[in-house]
């Protein structure tokens, strides 16, 4: 009585099935398998950004001896 047979199981997924579609389960599961890939992603682009983290930043290349100063370009109205 506390375990479910292969014949309960089968039951189970024909209901599923009947109640949502082959099309949106299908759906379903690409969603699934794409949310996936994109936590594993997600886990290897964290581990490369800590790792730049601990690296010191490299100095910038032209630095204005006049910190108030701020380059802009000049645009004229037609």
């Amino acid at each position: 009585m506390g375990s479910f047979s292969i014949w309960h199981w089968l039951i189970v997924l024909l209901i599923v099935v009947l109640v949502f579609g082959t099309k949106k389960l299908k759906n379903i599961g690409a969603d699934l398998g794409g949310a996936v890939k994109g936590f594993k992603d997600g886990m290897k682009d964290g581990g490369a950004s800590a790792a730049a983290e601990e690296k010191p930043a490299p100095p910038p290349a032209a630095v204005s001896a006049d910190k108030n100063t701020i380059d802009v370009e000049v645009k004229h109205k037609p």
